[in-house]
């Protein structure tokens, strides 16, 4: 059993499929976690289950809500949020999510943007190991690096870094993911025997991508200002290589 966590309590808004998840890591790690979802009728174990007003009066609150949504919820509950509650998003992109904390919260409300690079597939046997990404809104310095030293401690490989250059890294790494993934699951790949490693691969990404709701693919090549670049980039190598081989059919 961990230690009891001193951060104080801890509020997680959206007890969807991530955020149960991630509550439910945050209970484990010792802290004192309360969890608010539109249509939770339960928590997760470990965590309470808490009325919105809640949540949103804890020392630090963590949302966990969609992308898309992100803007509707904020505007709507940040007149509840005092300057003693320290908010943390969870998004998947962070340029978007930073941007409508300054809005929405203004100088007084410390904020955070964070990315956990995982989750209730990737982090089914542990999450130990697993990246996380932290960039500085409007808190503290010492607040900022207290927590990379708690996710540290997790085991989490903490990267520091701006909004802008996660959004650049992100667009070719999670953001093409998905989109191979989304792509390739249009061809309803199946089992067969002469399945090769490479073939596994490919059906592992489908399979990993497609476990994730539709909206977050959405709101990853919306949301991500290098997203479309990437698509741009990936489709002219795509073209490429079908001119490749429109050439070779000659020679053959």
């Amino acid at each position: 059993m961990p230690a009891m966590n001193t951060h104080g309590r801890i509020g997680v808004y959206g007890l969807g499929r991530f955020g149960s998840f991630w509550a439910s890591e945050l209970a484990k790690h010792g802290f004192s976690v309360f969890g608010y979802g539109r249509s939770a009728k339960v928590a997760p174990k470990g965590v309470a289950l808490a009325s919105e007003d809640e949540v949103l009066a804890c020392d630090v609150l963590f949302y966990c809500v969609a992308i898309s949504a992100f803007e509707e919820v904020l505007k709507r509950t940040a007149p509840r949020i005092t300057p003693r509650t320290l908010v943390m998003d969870t998004c998947s992109v962070k340029l978007y999510p930073a941007k409508l904390m300054r809005t929405y919260l203004g100088e007084d409300v410390p904020c955070i943007a964070t990315h956990p690079m995982f989750g209730p597939d990737s982090g089914k046997d542990g999450i130990a190991g697993l990246p996380l990404v932290i960039c500085p809104v409007h808190a503290p310095l010492a607040v900022v690096q207290q927590w990379a030293e708690e996710f540290a401690r997790w085991g989490l490989k903490v990267h520091q870094m701006s909004c802008d250059q996660h959004d650049r890294e992100a667009a070719w790494s999670q953001g093409i993911t998905h989109f191979v993934g989304r792509t390739l699951s249009e061809l309803s790949l199946g089992e067969t025997e002469l399945a090769t490693t490479g073939y596994r691969s490919l059906t592992s990404i489908v399979a990993q991508t497609c476990n994730d709701p539709l909206q977050l693919f959405y709101d990853l090549q919306r949301y991500n200002p290098y997203a479309r670049q990437m698509r741009m980039a990936l489709k002219g190598a795509v073209d490429t290589v079908m001119q490749t081989l429109k050439d070779q059919e000659g020679t053959i």
